[in-house]
């Protein structure tokens, strides 16, 4: 199922008859029902599943030259409520369960596959190139993964099990906005590559953008991260840092993130900042965000700036789920809302 992606007990012919019998009348292979999929101009690849009671959860495929991310959800919604983020501003529904969270998984990668399968044979000279693969896996998607944490772990071994997805330890990636109890266990039972929703240099500034650091302050946020490095497959944590405008940018702030890279081994990925109305922020000028970089490539700590992929289809960082109550809910929304945002046509 998980390593062929077979979709359907009749086609496991090397498994017995009867036995195939006894797994169709016991269970079913089934993925969410798959409510749009839409195509970025730059490749970038989003599906919007349908987990019930009107709730659609994100997932998105980013096509590289060397590589192909899937970016998977892990809640619908989520209660950690960043200023910066649109799914934040969505709030918190329900956990996923391991089904839905792997499911994203395997029906991107038989998707993909198929997809790959038709285009040779119509001769398309794009077909076997290796961003069709999904080589890695991160969970940036909707929700902190880590605030559901045993299903996130049961998804995690499936994809790296050999007889499963068989994905490397570090080619998996959890992101957490910093639920430091958990941090170490996953340290413990999973050790995968791990990212940090930063943000900010400071508490001050930190409790206003990401509101559980009033519950887990920076100094025990970086001992938690210092304590993972134990157990990582990679030898430097990965720090998210959304740049505002005004508000998180400034030289003294990159100096700020100096001293912390002084503390962690880590790298720095700045992201630009993927605007929604509710959220009263705007992106740092590119001018400000190159500047912010050499700063710190200056000081000798590794820093990456994340291209916008997927904005044009609202794949981007930070923007996923934005408009998942509005095309679930329309009915409530277009009672509520005078001035409603036209509805995208869905497509099955």
């Amino acid at each position: 199922m998980h390593q062929r992606g077979v979709g359907d007990f009749d086609a496991m012919s090397d498994l017995a008859r009867d036995f195939r019998a006894q797994l169709a009348g016991q269970a079913e292979i089934a993925t969410p029902p798959v409510l749009t999929e839409q195509r970025s101009t730059d490749g970038t690849r989003k599906w919007l599943f349908d987990v019930g009671q009107g709730n659609a959860i994100e997932t998105v495929f980013i096509p590289e030259d060397d590589r192909g991310t899937l970016c998977i959800s892990s809640q619908a919604g989520c209660t950690v409520a960043c200023r910066f983020c649109s799914t934040g501003h969505q709030g918190f529904n329900r956990n996923l369960t391991t089904a839905e969270i792997i499911g994203q998984l395997w029906h991107a990668r038989r998707t993909l596959s198929d997809d790959s399968g038709s285009a040779r044979l119509a001769g398309a000279g794009q077909a076997d190139a290796p961003a069709k693969l999904i080589s890695n896996v991160v969970m940036m998607g909707m929700g902190e993964p880590l605030l559901n944490y045993e299903p996130v772990l049961a998804a995690l071994r499936l994809m790296l099990d050999d007889n499963a997805y068989g994905l490397s330890r570090r080619r998996v990636t959890v992101s957490t906005s910093g639920v430091v109890p958990m941090m170490d266990k996953l340290g413990r039972d999973c050790p995968v590559a791990l990212a940090v929703s930063l943000h900010a240099p400071n508490d001050a500034l930190r409790d206003d953008l990401v509101p559980l650091n009033r519950k887990y302050p920076l100094a025990e946020l970086l001992a938690a991260c210092e304590r993972y490095l134990e157990h990582a497959p990679r030898d430097f944590i990965t720090f998210e840092y959304c740049m505002l405008d005004g508000v998180n940018d400034s030289d003294a702030h990159a100096r700020e993130l100096v001293r912390i890279a002084r503390q962690v081994r880590c790298k720095l990925n700045l992201i630009p900042f993927n605007p929604f109305p509710q959220s009263g922020l705007k992106r740092s000028p590119a001018a400000r965000v190159k500047q912010f970089a050499q700063r710190l490539m200056d000081a000798d700590v590794l820093t990456t700036v994340r291209k916008t992929r997927g904005d044009d289809i609202d794949a981007a960082c930070g923007q996923l789920a934005g408009d998942v109550k509005d095309r679930t809910r329309i009915t409530e929304r277009l009672s509520t809302r005078k001035n409603a945002i036209p509805i995208v046509e869905l497509r099955a």
